[in-house]
Parts: C-alpha cells; sequence; structure tokens
C-alpha cells in the first residue's frame, strides 16, 4: 500500500503587517480562515493575534532571503509596504524639490524592496496549484492617468513597482502557469501614509483600513492566471499603465 501523501498545509504572508492596511488585511485574512498559518511580517515584528508573527526589513535583502527560508512554502503573499513622507522627506511638489538621496529613498522602498520580495518569496507559491502574489502600488503610478504632475518619486516609483510586477508575471507564468502576480490600488485609506494628504479626499473616498483590506481581498479572489501582470483597483476596476 502506497503511504498517505502529507496533507498540504495553506499559507498566506502578509510583509507589512504592521501598517493600517498591513495589519487589516492579516486581520481579516485570519477570519477568513482559509488558511492554516498566516504570517505577519514587519520590521517591528508586530505580534497579531491569530497569526505567526516574524521580522523582514525589505531594505535589506539578507532579512527577506532568511523570511523566505523561514517560511518554506506560502499561497497567497501580499506586499502591503510603501513610502509617501516621514519625518524629513515629503513628497515633491515641483522639480525644484528633486534630490538624488530622496529619489533613491523613494525607489528603494516602493520598487527595490518589493522587487526583492519577489526574488525570493515567487519560489514558494505552489507548482500545481492557484497560487497570488500582490504587491500594493497607487494610481498615481499611473503613467497614462498622470494629468495633476507633481509627487515625482512616489510616482515614479509606484510606475517602476507596476513594470516590475509586469514582468514578474511573466516570467512566473513560464513556471506555475496558474499563478497570478499584479499589484493593487486600495484607494486613500485612513493611515499614516494618507494622513497629511486627506483635506483633498471626495467625501466617501476616505476609506478605513477594514474596508480597504476586504475589498483588495474580493479582488483577488475573482482573478485568474488570464489577469496576471496587471494593476487593479480597489473596486476590481483595471488600472492603465
Amino acid at each position: 500500500m502506497d503511504a498517505a501523501q502529507p496533507e498540504r498545509v495553506s499559507s498566506a504572508v502578509i510583509i507589512g503587517a504592521s501598517g493600517g492596511i498591513g495589519r487589516a488585511l492579516t486581520e481579516d485574512i485570519i477570519a477568513r480562515g482559509r488558511h492554516d498559518v498566516v504570517h505577519a511580517l514587519s520590521r517591528s515584528g508586530i505580534s497579531i493575534a491569530g497569526a505567526e508573527s516574524d521580522h523582514i526589513d525589505i531594505e535589506d535583502e539578507n532579512s527577506i532571503a532568511a523570511a523566505a527560508k523561514r517560511i518554506g512554502k506560502a499561497e497567497t503573499i501580499i506586499v502591503a509596504t510603501g513610502l509617501l513622507h516621514a519625518d524629513d522627506y515629503g513628497p515633491e511638489k515641483n522639480r525644484r524639490a528633486l534630490n538624488h538621496d530622496d529619489l533613491m529613498r523613494a525607489f528603494a522602498a516602493n520598487a527595490v524592496g518589493p522587487a526583492l520580495v519577489a526574488k525570493h518569496f515567487l519560489p514558494l507559491l505552489p507548482k500545481d496549484a492557484r497560487g497570488v502574489f500582490a504587491a500594493l502600488s497607487a494610481r498615481v503610478g499611473s503613467i497614462s492617468d498622470n494629468r495633476l504632475g507633481g509627487w515625482y518619486g512616489y510616482r515614479a516609483s509606484k510606475a517602476a513597482l507596476n513594470q516590475l510586477i509586469r514582468t514578474l508575471a511573466i516570467e512566473l507564468a513560464r513556471q506555475k502557469q496558474d499563478a497570478v502576480c499584479v499589484a493593487l490600488h486600495p484607494g486613500t485609506v485612513d493611515t499614516g501614509l494618507s494622513k497629511p494628504f486627506q483635506s483633498n479626499v471626495a467625501d466617501g473616498k476616505l476609506f478605513t483600513p477594514r474596508y480597504a483590506a476586504g475589498k483588495l481581498l474580493s479582488v483577488l479572489d475573482g482573478l485568474t492566471a488570464a489577469d496576471t501582470g496587471k494593476i487593479f483597483a480597489w473596486d476590481g476596476q483595471e488600472i492603465a499603465p
């Protein structure tokens, strides 16, 4: 008699779980109960009830590689990180505000970090079943939708992320034909990232993290391999590159 095959343990990974959207995604995935294990990764290693918390620094490739090795396998991987402003950094209003260090900082956080996560975490997706890799992007990363200008570093780094997702999806499809690799726009969410800019948000368009997380997970639920490489908004609408 053949030995019984070991039961597959389903796991989800949220990178950036200490952020507003990342935490909400983690809690929603736990509540849905579709995964046996939910890994909550962040620089702080924040503890979330029902999740296995761990440390990751997406600007340190050794940290990324070590985290991927510890986890081993995953069916759902979401990168919920991003940088728009900090105490000593903010989006540029015009070209005079451009400087090398701030541009590099934006690209490191918004494009290079998620790309290195993909390098080490995409191999964790199953070969013979549906797997999902998603990274939070932004509508302002759409080149064709740019009508206001400004925010050079954030726009350009998110546009770079969108291109990276597209390129990763093409390669991934050759290896795992049921995989989905996409970028997601969560809308404007009431978190620290958007806080300084919320006065310009139209009524009804400032979402709670819980609402945004639920919408994003519903979008992911409806995607197939035919959608890989695309950018989707919280309402399921595809965003042009």
